[in-house]
């Protein structure tokens, strides 16, 4: 097993280039088997979602070359595949291959999705868009099974603003035959940066970034090159870093807009924050203060920043509420910052923050991802040592974050273990 050994109490300085954005790249990829030929993806992360979905596009027939930073994916002889249950259940954006991929082939099996145990997160969206389209969907001891001779043009209705099927359905009804309308449809970046990837390829996708997007449908879409854009969630948390260290970090080649909701609550906090055309700044404060914080769907507080979010909160004078309105589950983070010595009390879907002076170094271990960030974190900032163990959940979502903390002062290095609670026997690595 792997972990990360920090030696807290460092305040980060420092400028970081962020990598492209994983949720952004995972709905790309699932999209390239729309065209024929060969697509070339900039700025891909280097993270295992990203390595996991290009084995999974391999499985359909699919040829895929890492090439310094980019991804070349030839998609000019798909067929159907046995994908292995471990690899779909790892990642969630599995799942959003079956539309594009019923559209290429007219016929797909796939296991059902998994991802981080955060909380519920059904399909049924998903499915009934799908179904809407006019695909026959049956699914039978974990598996799916679509087919489809023809898809055609429908009005759909998202009963929530989810982004998962905003861009499923949006990539799929690019090759439905007629007009394809998504009502209450999310209004993510991550969804507009796939509006634009698949206009590249020759579709017709207007109105992507609002609630109602338009597809002509039915045209045939060309292989391109497009560069991924930067990874909003990374750039929050490397903020996040300098901020709870007490230090000063800048993160570049980002959209600020993009984080207007991280930024508002940094400021209300106690911290200056100094926007540039495609930078932020930010300066840990003198007397930073609790907050309240409710997260919402995109342009609100995300919930991916959260746990991050919290971890910071922990050390911040008085009482924040962190409110979590969109998975139930994504609580793992409590218990361990606890053990670190903060004082957070959870009520169902709210955490009540009493700042600490300090936190101190402990073994912990990360429940998913964003909580795994949150660990690191609350590390950084700790006196002591501190040990995070499960870092593969981290590994699913952030490129090179022990090069990037070290190259902001931090130290943190990744070790192998002998994984028992509360003890870790270490290697270097």
């Amino acid at each position: 097993m792997s972990a990360y050994h920090i030696r807290g109490g460092r305040k980060l300085h420092g400028e970081v280039d962020v990598a492209g954005s994983k949720n952004a790249a995972l709905a790309i990829m699932s999209a390239v088997v729309l065209a024929e030929g060969t697509t070339i993806l900039h700025n891909v992360p280097n993270v295992s979602d990203t390595r996991t979905k290009a084995s999974l596009l391999e499985v359909f027939g699919a040829k895929v070359q890492w090439r310094e930073g980019s991804l070349l994916i030839d998609c000019s002889r798909l067929h159907d595949g046995e994908a292995d249950e471990e690899m779909v259940r790892s990642i969630r954006t599995s799942f959003y291959l079956l539309g594009p991929l019923v559209a290429r082939i007219g016929f797909v099996t796939l296991p059902a999705p998994g991802g981080c145990k955060i909380g519920a997160r059904p399909v049924d969206l998903h499915v009934k868009g799908l179904l809407a389209l006019g695909a026959e969907l049956e699914l039978s001891e974990g598996r799916y099974t679509v087919r489809a001779k023809e898809l055609r043009g429908s009005e759909i209705y998202l009963d929530v603003p989810s982004a998962g099927a905003t861009q499923h359905l949006m990539a799929t009804a690019t090759l439905a035959k007629g007009i394809t309308v998504i009502q209450n449809a999310a209004i993510e970046p991550e969804v507009t940066a796939l509006a634009e990837f698949l206009n590249r390829m020759g579709a017709n996708v207007e109105g992507a970034g609002t609630s109602t997007i338009t597809i002509q449908g039915g045209a045939k879409l060309e292989p391109c090159g497009f560069t991924i854009p930067s990874d909003r969630l990374q750039a929050g948390t490397y903020l996040l870093a300098g901020a709870i260290t007490g230090g000063d970090v800048t993160v570049k080649g980002i959209i600020p807009d993009n984080q207007t909701a991280v930024i508002n609550k940094l400021r209300e906090v106690g911290a200056e924050l100094i926007e540039g055309p495609d930078w932020l700044r930010v300066k840990a404060g003198t007397n930073m203060k609790g907050v309240r914080i409710k997260t919402m769907p995109y342009p609100g507080f995300p919930t991916d920043m959260q746990q991050p979010m919290s971890a910071f909160l922990t050390i911040c004078e008085g009482v924040s509420v962190v409110e979590e309105t969109i998975y139930e589950s994504r609580i793992g983070h409590v218990q361990e910052l606890n053990r670190m010595g903060a004082n957070i009390l959870q009520e169902g879907r709210t955490s009540i923050i009493n700042g600490v002076a300090r936190l101190r170094g402990a073994t912990v271990s990360a429940s998913d991802l964003r909580a795994g960030a949150a660990l690191v974190l609350a590390g950084l900032a700790a006196e002591g040592e501190s040990f995070v163990q499960n870092i593969h959940f981290i590994d699913r979502g952030y490129d090179d974050l022990v090069g990037t903390i070290r190259s902001l002062g931090g130290d943190i290095t990744r070790i192998q273990t002998q994984e028992k609670r509360g003890k870790v026997g270490e290697t270097l690595h």
